[in-house]
């Protein structure tokens, strides 16, 4: 769809001068990982992906349903998957219906592996890594992202990535935010964020 090559994207993570190690994706093979999949979007802090009290049955045949129109991936390390990631052409889904879709925004649906300990800064690490593997698509220029109006959580790594609110909108399942993210805005936030730090 978009020309993701998640054979050929890699990245070294760090956190504070810590090696996380190297981090990459493949596409999801859903015979594979429905077992996977299925634990992590059942689990309380996965709400609102909107499958918490679905079967494996009910989550595979969604997740059938799901690649017809989307990209999905698998965030890994070598420790394991970190992270399920859903991209989509807007033009194709419901948010498409709320503002004049272009021809390079990508839609995104991120969702992290349950943590087996928390690093403070690694959630923002591995939002950076998924935000520069879709923008290592020439046909991405901008991202689109429709999260629950009361996930506030991920609102607050949208507006760190540089994310703008366009709207509030009303999605089939859920009140949303209508966010947007130009590859410039991105990469100028981002090399901001690195100057204060310093």
């Amino acid at each position: 769809m978009y020309s993701l090559d998640s054979n050929n994207f890699e990245q070294t993570l760090k956190i504070q001068g810590e090696t996380l190690g190297i981090f990459y994706f493949r596409p999801m093979d859903l015979t594979k990982d429905i077992l996977m999949i299925h634990s992590w979007v059942t689990q309380p802090y996965a709400k609102f992906w909107g499958l918490q009290n679905e079967t494996k049955t009910t989550v595979k045949s969604t997740y059938q349903r799901i690649i017809q129109s989307c990209d999905v991936y698998i965030g890994y390390s070598k420790k394991g998957p970190i992270l399920l990631l859903e991209v989509y052409n807007p033009a194709n889904e419901a948010v498409g219906k709320h503002y004049p879709v272009r021809a390079d925004d990508a839609g995104m649906h991120l969702l992290m592996a349950p943590p087996k300990q928390r690093k403070s800064g690694y959630t923002w690490q591995i939002f950076k890594f998924v935000m520069d593997f879709l923008f290592s698509s020439t046909k991405i220029n901008r991202i689109v992202v429709e999260p629950d109006s009361q996930n506030y959580k991920i609102h607050a790594l949208n507006q760190r990535a540089g994310f703008l609110v366009e709207k509030q909108i009303r999605l089939p399942e859920k009140s949303a935010l209508l966010c947007f993210c130009t590859r410039n805005d991105y990469y100028q936030n981002i090399s901001a964020t690195r100057c204060n730090a310093i």
